[in-house]
């Protein structure tokens, strides 16, 4: 469930990963490997979050095909 803060959306990383079509373990290993850069927003717990740019960037990542 989106989660609203001064009036922008925002997901977890749950909730992106679905809607980016991409599991947490490939998230994660894009993280590691650099492919996509780490979330700048994260809520006082350190849980990462996502705006829907984010999210498109993540869905433009998963879409790319190497040869």
């Amino acid at each position: 469930m989106p989660t609203m803060i001064n009036g922008q959306t925002y997901f977890r990383t749950l909730e992106a990963c679905k809607l980016a079509g991409i599991s947490q373990a490939t998230f994660f290993r894009w993280l590691r490997e650099g492919v996509i850069e780490d979330m700048a927003i994260k809520d006082r717990r350190g849980w990462r979050l996502f705006t829907p740019e984010d999210i498109e960037r993540i869905k433009s990542e998963a879409s790319k095909v190497s040869r």
